[in-house]
């Protein structure tokens, strides 16, 4: 070999070497950001070996735990958080606790975790108490269900007015027959049948239609009332539809009910144009879709507002409505004259907050599952109910009504809070007592109605 070859061969060597020097050196940091020895030199070394300089770097003998000691510490506790990291020990690069400052940190950590333990117990208590609260409930629903279908429902001519009946039905009818029932108390006095519906229905597609064209001078004629005001009501039902319980989106645009409404609202006012659209009217209609089939909750809605109470307030009589809110003070200074005499110094009237709610039959002031319950009794007692579960919401939040000015007092009324307790909301409307000096809610509505025409016709009402 000559001299050159022989230069180039070292040089090569030379330049091989590093290179595999510079790629052990890229092993061993990688190796070490995970603390583990290189896979080269772990080869050489035999287990005793690698034990011994692991103990020499840690200062003291690392013996594993025994499966004894294992075991016991699996049993004394199950650590709930990070806060066990207190029971370890510090780094051996930093000196050591002061057995005082150690054995504090331990008691504080065992009260942390006795703490944590009692809060444990308590949300499982409270859980397993909400599951048999649950099952409870369901199976009450259970026994309700197969009351109503094979006893009440088929002899209801007989037993619908009977105190069991009645006892049972204030608790809630189940919602699996709950329209049935609805439909049963309500009536049809009216005799709609659900050919009118389609009839009225049909009726109503015909003018929608026939607006969005710009309409005909023989359809106004026709109409019995004017276009304009028709076109607005239209245009308010598709307003208050898009409003009707937007959190459920089920009445909404493109939702499942959003027809089903339409058509039932727009149906009704063909059916009475003299009534024609008013607000509040979407709520009550999508309660009783929840509840019915389309054609079945027309004809419930058709007599459900062809009530009294109803028609005075969707008719807008101002002289009825104002006797019906002398009448509900009549029984609010009766049941509770504290808070009476509290709104009458804040001069809080009763229609600042009872428009509303009589206006939707409480399906917009309650929560939908509460609202439901209400409608279950105003169903069997009629509009009397309406007004003493108004003083069954006063009573509610009298302690709190009793310390706030007038506005605070309305603005509580007039949006109540999502959640309400329904058992206790029944336990207070159960205390109003719709008697006053002898006289139940419809003697006295109709003393005040017999005032109020004496009064118009210029003689002064006598003295009850």
């Amino acid at each position: 070999m000559s001299v050159s070859s022989a230069l180039l061969f070292t040089d090569r060597n030379l330049l091989a070497r590093k290179q595999n020097a510079r790629l052990d050196k890229q092993n061993d940091l990688g190796w070490k950001l995970f603390g583990k020895l290189p896979l080269r030199e772990n080869a050489q070394k035999d287990s005793k070996k690698i034990q011994k300089e692991y103990e020499d770097k840690a200062g003291r003998p690392s013996k594993p735990p025994s499966p004894k000691q294992n075991v016991r510490k699996n049993l004394d506790f199950e650590p709930l958080s990070t806060t066990a990291l207190i029971l370890e020990d510090r780094p051996a690069n930093l000196p050591a606790k002061p057995a005082e400052e150690a054995q504090k940190h331990r008691q504080q950590y065992e009260e942390m975790v006795v703490q944590a333990k009692k809060r444990e117990l308590k949300e499982a208590q409270r859980r397993k108490k909400q599951l048999e609260e649950r099952c409870r409930l369901e199976e009450n629903i259970g026994n309700a269900v197969l009351t109503w279908n094979n006893e009440i429902l088929p002899n209801w001519e007989t037993m619908w007015c009977s105190r069991k009946v009645r006892d049972l039905w204030w608790q809630g009818i189940p919602p699996s027959v709950r329209g049935k029932v609805w439909s049963l108390a309500i009536g049809n006095e009216l005799n709609i049948t659900h050919e009118l519906f389609d009839i009225c229905l049909a009726r109503a597609k015909e003018r929608w239609r026939s607006l969005s064209a710009g309409g005909s001078e023989v359809e106004i004629e026709d109409a019995s009332f004017p276009a304009a005001d028709r076109e607005a009501s239209l245009e308010l039902i598709k307003l208050d539809i898009s409003r009707t319980f937007p959190n459920l989106c089920i009445f909404q645009q493109g939702g499942p009910y959003h027809d089903m409404l339409h058509s039932i609202l727009g149906a009704y006012t063909c059916y009475r144009p003299d009534v024609g659209y008013v607000q509040g009217m979407s709520f009550i209609a999508a309660v009783l879709i929840l509840n019915l089939d389309t054609e079945d909750a027309f004809i419930a809605f058709s007599n459900l507002l062809n009530k009294p109470c109803q028609m005075a307030f969707f008719r807008v009589d101002h002289g009825l409505m104002l006797t019906y809110f002398a009448a509900f003070e009549v029984f609010f200074e009766e049941n509770l004259p504290k808070l009476f005499a509290h709104f009458k110094k804040n001069n809080l009237t009763p229609d600042i907050y009872l428009i509303d709610w009589i206006f939707t039959l409480y399906s917009k002031s309650l929560p939908l599952d509460l609202a439901c319950r209400i409608w279950d009794v105003f169903c069997r007692d009629g509009e009397e109910f309406l007004f003493r579960t108004a003083l069954g919401v006063l009573k509610l939040f009298e302690d709190i009504l009793t310390k706030m000015d007038f506005i605070h007092m309305a603005q509580l009324l007039t949006r109540l809070p999502d959640h309400l307790p329904a058992e206790e909301f029944f336990a207070c409307i159960a205390t109003i007592q719709m008697q006053s000096r002898n006289k139940k809610w419809a003697q006295v509505l109709a003393a005040l109605q017999k005032d109020s025409r004496e009064t118009e016709k210029g003689s002064p009402p006598p003295r009850h």
